[in-house]
């Protein structure tokens, strides 16, 4: 069955099905008990977390290049804002729209500069050292809202342990409460229900409270009021805008890479998948328009979308159907928020940080050596014990610096050698002493770039006394830049060559490397007759070289 819209409505939007307005039902009832949580979770007024929900999934599902992305706040973007100082000031409305907005600039000029590509750049080991300490953090930092104990300490890992020493103190009718919504999310998932399970066991626990007052346990009224309208907007601070440019770029990666996962994993109906950049821009658009009206930052959120598809969506009108409950929820609901029970939230926390642990991550990574096992190892680390903001760009650095050093050790010199009637060469070794009167032919297999220029260096022959006569052709064919570090590395050895009565030539070089060397003043420095261009067939440039050097011989 489909749903006719009039022709003025974009033809993405004209022809939704029942399929699409189901699916949206149910992640928009889900989506209510998930964005107070998120609020919960980031440590703002709950409602932070509801408007960031119902804005980021209504703007996202207009704006991403993905058709099915659901734009929501995440639990990884939730605990970096929870590690964010002066969003609880009295200034609190303004200084989240400026995080917010900030957020979604910076996703925003991330896909109109199109780098989208450049997610790939942020590696499987600081994600999965990201995620699980992420995970932990969710779980503890529920603690004080399962156990009705708000333990006392400097960081979550000190708290957690205060916590656990005081179980006296435990409000045992908050841990009843808290006990009973995960057995019925449990239990009510495996039913007909599914994961409308989450929105019905949190409704029944609060139910119980509401029943029983008695049990004296608390509840959404007595943290934040929820208006039954529409936020007014708020305008960012231009003042504030240093306080949260860090937690800004770090909400803002976080949130890129995770709506990147998705769109690599979630083609589009049509079967093609989404523009990374496209999402970026949608991702932007949709932080902007939630902090301009009273929303957390917002991201890719993998299980929003997950719930979507596996509740049988198949295009952008899911999403729109789902904002459209929240707002339903909100205009005529609103008082009956009051009476959520928060062990309830807390609970659904707890279940949702369970969930995002990927132990299967950690194992693979182990596995894959010693670096990557250090990345993971100190991302993980960092995220539990420093402001997460500061852990994810962390994180990133660490993994550059390593990928650096290891890509410097990875440069391979070998030596070609041509038999009487051969072809093809052999490879070997290259000499650690330059012998006189050879050509010897050598290939460099790696990235050329600064770091390595040492590594580089140390695998060419030295020349000496018994070296006079020899050419070294280096070859240089799919090089595509050299940069000024190794330029002054070839010609520091071209002059240690010429000292020794010895000559340089360099072959296969592109136009970009022509460039370089002619720019630089090096072209000059090693001889315009030494150095030979690539050529459409492969070998010719290194036969021309091979000539040269035979030519210099024989005139010496």
């Amino acid at each position: 069955m489909r749903l006719s819209l009039p022709a003025w409505v974009p033809a993405e939007f004209r022809q939704p099905t029942s399929a699409d307005v189901r699916a949206g039902v149910v992640h928009g009832l889900v989506s209510v008990p998930d964005g107070l949580a998120a609020g919960l979770l980031a440590g703002l007024n709950p409602v932070a977390g509801l408007y960031g929900y119902l804005f980021g999934t209504l703007a996202g599902a207009l704006t991403t290049s993905s058709a099915l992305m659901s734009v929501q706040a995440t639990g990884a973007m939730a605990v970096i804002i929870a590690d964010t100082p002066g969003l609880q000031d009295a200034d609190a409305p303004q200084a989240l729209a400026t995080l917010t907005v900030l957020t979604g600039l910076i996703m925003l000029a991330a896909g109109l500069a199109k780098l989208g590509s450049l997610v790939r750049y942020v590696p499987n080991a600081v994600l999965a050292g990201f995620i699980n300490a992420v995970a932990i953090n969710i779980m503890l930092g529920q603690l004080a809202g399962i156990t009705g104990y708000a333990g006392r300490g400097a960081n979550r890992i000190v708290r957690s342990v205060d916590t656990l020493l005081n179980i006296g103190s435990f409000h045992w009718p908050t841990v009843l409460v808290a006990a009973t919504t995960l057995v019925l999310i449990l239990v009510l998932e495996r039913t007909r229900l599914g994961a409308l399970g989450l929105f019905v066991a949190v409704v029944l626990a609060s139910a119980v409270v509401a029943l029983l007052p008695g049990l004296d346990v608390p509840t959404m009224a007595g943290l934040a009021e929820i208006p039954q309208a529409l936020p007014a907007p708020v305008l960012p601070s231009l003042v504030l805008i240093g306080n949260f440019l860090v937690p800004a770029a770090s909400l803002a990666l976080v949130g890129l890479v995770q709506g990147a996962a998705i769109g690599q994993s979630i083609p589009n109906p049509d079967g093609r998948y989404p523009d990374a950049s496209g999402d970026f821009r949608g991702q932007g658009i949709a932080n902007l328009v939630s902090g301009l009206l009273r929303g957390m930052p917002v991201g890719g959120s993998m299980s929003g979308t997950a719930l979507v598809v596996a509740a049988g969506g198949r295009g952008r009108f899911a999403n729109l159907t789902a904002a459209a409950v929240m707002l339903v929820a909100i205009l005529a609901l609103a008082p009956a928020f009051g009476r959520v029970a928060m062990p309830s939230l807390a609970a659904l926390l707890v279940l949702i940080g369970a969930r995002t642990l990927k132990p299967d991550q950690v194992l693979m990574v182990w596995r894959t050596g010693r670096t990557q096992a250090t990345v993971m190892s100190t991302t993980f680390l960092l995220t539990l014990l420093v402001p997460m903001q500061y852990a994810v760009l962390a994180g990133v650095g660490i993994s550059v610096v390593l990928f650096v050093a290891r890509q410097s050790n990875r440069v391979t010199v070998k030596r070609w050698t041509f038999a009487p009637g051969a072809v093809l060469p052999t490879e070997s070794e290259p000499p650690a002493r330059l012998p006189r009167d050879e050509v010897v032919v050598l290939t460099a297999y790696g990235s050329l770039f600064f770091a390595s220029a040492a590594v580089f260096e140390s695998q060419l022959p030295a020349p000496g006394p018994e070296s006079p006569g020899s050419v070294v052709v280096l070859r240089l064919r799919g090089k595509e830049e050299l940069g000024s570090t190794f330029i002054k590395t070839i010609t520091r050895y071209h002059d240690t060559l010429t000292a020794a009565g010895c000559l340089l030539v360099l072959s296969g070089l592109n136009e970009r490397l022509l460039t370089q060397l002619r720019n630089t003043g090096a072209l000059d420095h090693l001889g315009a007759e030494n150095v030979f261009a690539a050529r459409p067939n492969v070998g010719e440039s290194l036969q021309a070289g091979l000539r040269r050097a035979r030519e210099w011989q024989e005139s010496q």
